[in-house]
């Protein structure tokens, strides 16, 4: 296959919910779920080889311009939650992030999306994604299954 638009980016990284992120009911509290996606997309780019922090050091910022996400059913106190991380196709100023969350049960809890911009951070302005980050990204482009 060599079709890139049949190809992606998969990563999955597990992480047990804490007490002082649930409310009384011991369920994960909403707001939450932000950072744990962004644990997920750090996580992403440390899996493909490239710390968070290296990308910041290139002189590049990634600050999120959109987030949706669909709750199917509660994150539980002590539970651990596997997030499935996905990038379907290659960015151009704009990357996309797609998550999948899923219980200690394998049941798929919550459905969410994030667009982050690439910014130089001397100047302030949007701009492409960085030859070394496309470089990276094309390297670890997989077929899907």
């Amino acid at each position: 296959m060599t079709d890139l638009n049949l190809k992606m980016i998969h990563t999955t990284h597990s992480l047990r919910v804490r007490y002082g992120e649930t409310d009384p009911m011991k369920y994960v509290y909403y707001g939450n779920y932000a950072e744990y996606l962004e644990v997920a997309r750090v996580e992403l780019f440390r899996e493909l080889g490239i710390p968070y922090n290296e990308i910041e050091n290139q002189g590049i910022w990634l600050p999120v311009s959109e987030f949706s996400i669909k709750y199917l059913k509660p994150g539980l106190y002590d539970e651990i939650l596997e997030i499935h991380t996905y990038i379907k196709k290659l960015p151009g100023v704009r990357i996309e992030f797609e998550y999948e969350i899923y219980n200690s049960s394998r049941e798929k809890i919550t459905e969410a999306k994030t667009t982050l911009f690439f910014l130089d951070a001397n100047t302030n302005k949007v701009v492409k994604c960085p030859d070394f980050l496309m470089s990276l990204l094309k390297k670890n482009w997989s077929a899907t299954l």
